[in-house]
């Protein structure tokens, strides 16, 4: 297959607190030295792309010497936490800015939708807009008109085409911007986090387009997410990216595993700061009730102002990252409420005979009261999980499926 993206030590930075670079005198230098081929003149040494710790500099690196290739028809997964650098890697790409070191080479049109409102002009209708979109790829106007009725179908706004889209909704808009860029004859469809702002069954919808446009018609496709069953889903191929950087690339499936084994998401308080918000500072699993089928944890947690009660709320997934089952004490405690309120404690959950399937399984925590929500903490612990009195050895070509053991089904012959 040919080469049709190729990332060679890209790095962007990004200087914070100024608007302007500089002087003319400045930006003539850089602009000479970028002729030549050389460094930025003016680049200071910054620091990793990390929300995580402060820093004394006014530069932040959001990409650090990236390198990957990217074949023809590959439906490639981006992956990682939020300020991985994933959005600074997909507006590079779309050529919405440039990079401060390397090169990105992109053969074909490109067709990207990065956030909701970019692409369209709000005072012009969702037919103009659908036009400028594909005048802007290169498209002649008989071509538009040929996908024009699959791109209105698709996206739902029959009603509203002739619309100006600044009186659109944002899940609207996104239904059409969706449309016109999977639709348009673009070699390489680039789709950022902004599905997320649509219901179920159009998300759906559009991963399988997304599946037509990379498998059908051989299409290259580049996708962000962080639901990793839908990555699964679509992808062939994965990135993963960490503080700026390139941790893994290759198959979706080892790209996957190895993002979800490094605990992505964990962020328990350091004691020495200080608490804004409500925080659980400290959760565990306990090994031997583990290895028992029982599920024990428990839970330390702070907050600058009093829970009434505090609630902790828990969502195991599989190794997929798909949702196997939720609890928390508004589910099942009717009494729980009854101790009052709270700023720092404990909280324990004990779950006895647990049903699951042998397998590998993540937690993650939720923190709040009987009415709010006000902090989550993504897959933050991970745990093995061997089921007990399940035996298949007699009929070895049976394999058990899913995540839930169902322990009270009883089978007759009749």
């Amino acid at each position: 297959m040919a080469k049709v993206i190729r990332a060679e030590n890209i790095s962007k930075a990004y200087r914070l607190g100024e608007i302007s670079t500089g002087t003319l005198s400045q930006d003539l230098h850089r602009w000479w030295n970028n002729v030549r081929g050389k460094e930025d003149p003016f680049l200071k040494i910054g620091e990793a792309n990390d929300r995580s710790k402060k820093g004394n500099s006014d530069v932040v690196w959001s990409l650090k010497d990236i390198n990957f290739e990217i074949e023809q028809g590959d439906a490639v997964g981006i992956i990682g936490r939020n300020g991985a650098g994933k959005s600074t890697l997909l507006k590079l790409l779309s050529r919405v800015t440039a990079p401060t070191t390397g090169t990105m080479k992109a053969h074909g049109r490109i067709a990207s939708l990065l956030e909701v409102g970019t692409g369209f002009h709000p005072e012009l209708t969702g037919r103009e807009n659908i036009y400028l979109n594909g005048a802007i790829l290169g498209m002649r106007k008989s071509e538009i008109n040929r996908k024009f009725d699959e791109i209105v179908n698709f996206s739902g706004v029959e009603r509203y085409i002739d619309t100006p889209v600044k009186r659109y909704s944002s899940g609207m808009y996104v239904r059409l911007a969706f449309a016109v860029a999977a639709h348009l004859e673009s070699e390489i469809l680039i789709v950022d986090e902004v599905l997320a702002v649509g219901d179920a069954e159009f998300q759906k919808k559009c991963l399988g387009k997304m599946g037509d446009v990379s498998k059908g018609e051989g299409r290259t496709v580049l996708f962000v997410s962080h639901n990793m069953p839908s990555i699964l889903e679509l992808c062939n191929q994965g990135i993963y990216m960490k503080n700026g950087c390139l941790v893994n690339t290759g198959n979706i499936n080892s790209v996957v595993s190895r993002y979800l084994d490094s605990g992505a998401g964990v962020r328990f308080v350091n004691k020495k700061e200080e608490i804004t918000k409500p925080e659980i500072m400290y959760a565990m699993i306990d090994e031997d009730e583990l290895e028992k089928g029982n599920l024990y944890m428990n839970f330390k947690f702070n907050s600058p102002f009093s829970l009434q009660p505090p609630v902790i709320g828990i969502l195991i997934n599989n190794s997929l990252a798909q949702p196997v089952f939720t609890t928390n004490p508004r589910m099942h405690s009717s009494n729980y409420g009854t101790r009052g309120k709270a700023s720092s404690g404990e909280v324990s959950l004990r779950i006895t005979d647990l049903p699951l399937l042998s397998g590998e399984y993540s937690v993650s925590c939720f923190l709040g009261d009987m009415v709010n929500d006000f902090n989550s903490y993504l897959d933050c612990l991970r745990f093995n999980f061997q089921a007990k009195n399940v035996d298949n050895s007699k009929v070895p070509e049976l394999k058990y499926v899913g995540s839930v053991n169902i322990k009270n089904a009883e089978w007759k012959l009749l």
